[in-house]
């Protein structure tokens, strides 16, 4: 009895990490955009980090100190954006309490 609960669990820990790894790959597939001073400054990125696009409205050309800011925001912004799809994309698969250790 004790064997077949062992298989059992590891069954399980075997499609958990298979259904994680899909879960991954899809987000790889997906990007976020992030937004500063109304979309002065996008920023596309993926899910797993990799950046796309940067793209500066010429109006905050001028302004470097301005600019280094609303980068900063626009990063901040697609960060929380890739948190928040990742929880929503793998959170269901974790035990609850558990965090996502990106």
């Amino acid at each position: 009895m004790m064997k077949g609960g062992m298989g059992n669990l590891m069954k399980q820990a075997q499609m958990m990490q298979a259904n994680m790894q899909k879960a991954q790959d899809e987000l790889g597939l997906i990007d976020v955009e992030g937004l500063a001073s109304n979309g002065l400054v996008k920023i596309a990125i993926s899910c797993k980090h990799q950046i796309k696009k940067i793209s500066i409205d010429p109006s905050v050309m001028n302004d470097h100190e301005m600019l280094e800011d609303l980068l900063i925001v626009a990063f901040k912004d697609a960060l929380q954006k890739i948190e928040q799809t990742t929880n929503a994309k793998m959170g269901n698969m974790l035990p609850p309490g558990m965090k996502l250790p990106f």
